[in-house]
């Protein structure tokens, strides 16, 4: 894996959905230096035409990277059923149309679900970070947590398919949960600890 630290001040969060972009503000806070998105700078959104989170993150990355000559992170990730033959997966926002619909998704997930004869309701969250600079220079990682899908809707403190998913030995969705607590459990959370050994060796998690 390549390794590169990050010595700058600025770092552009290659995402237009604010809960993402407030996730990643929130755990990138240590660091002290300003944050900034592509939905604050009016970059639009690459065509993700990867077939892997990895992929499809580093597609985002070195897209906004070159728009805007800063580093940047991005952050690819999404919901993945064993039932379902592993999807929605690298599709998850697109199951959400483009109103980003994520209560609809849900019940599109459940209706596929109780089409299965004895589901075991078994999934996982993928993320996948990767840091671009303009040079070219890129690290992309990727973290997964499993657990269980949970019916109906649970929680209004997340995004996405939180409210729908139990992670292993929880009683609670993500949905549910404290951002605080999510934040040390969660997919996004493996991921940055890998992300940080190699760019951030000061972030402490």
């Amino acid at each position: 894996m390549k390794k590169r630290i990050f010595n700058e001040t600025k770092l552009v969060i290659a995402s237009h959905n604010k809960g993402k972009i407030r996730e990643i503000t929130q755990l990138l806070k240590p660091l002290n230096i300003e944050i900034l998105s592509a939905y604050d700078l009016g970059v639009d959104e690459p065509i993700e035409n990867g077939n892997t989170f990895e992929e499809n993150a580093l597609i985002k990355s070195s897209f906004v990277s070159k728009k805007t000559n800063l580093p940047s992170l991005s952050d690819d990730s999404g919901i993945c059923f064993l039932d379902l033959g592993g999807e929605p997966g690298i599709y998850s926002a697109r199951w959400a149309g483009q109103n980003k619909d994520f209560k609809l998704a849900m019940s599109k997930i459940y209706e596929n679900l109780k089409n299965i004869q004895n589901p075991t309701y078994s999934c996982y969250f993928t993320c996948s970070l990767s840091l671009c600079w303009p040079d070219g220079h890129h690290v992309t990682v990727s973290g997964s947590v499993y657990g269980k899908f949970a019916w109906p809707p649970k929680g209004k403190k997340g995004f996405g398919y939180d409210p729908v998913f139990i992670p292993l030995g929880k009683k609670q969705t993500f949905g549910q949960m404290s951002p605080e607590y999510k934040h040390r459990i969660s997919h996004r959370h493996k991921a940055f600890k890998k992300l940080n050994k190699l760019c951030f060796p000061n972030l402490i998690m």
